[in-house]
């Protein structure tokens, strides 16, 4: 089955930062979405935002 939500450590490998740079990202993710601290972020979600490519986000996370 695939990943379906991401998270720090995979923020972290996917765009070079460290994980707390990493986590920083996913709060400002989640406070764009209106989401509450601690929720899940999609790998959708993370592609819209980051604008990388959800096939690739995806295979990596594999």
């Amino acid at each position: 089955m695939p990943q379906v939500c991401v998270f720090p450590k995979d923020v972290a490998t996917l765009t070079g930062h460290s994980n707390e740079g990493a986590k920083r990202l996913l709060q400002r993710l989640r406070r764009q979405l209106g989401k509450p601290a601690g929720s899940y972020v999609s790998v959708g979600e993370f592609c819209r935002f980051t604008g990388l490519p959800e096939q690739e986000v995806a295979a990596a996370l594999r």
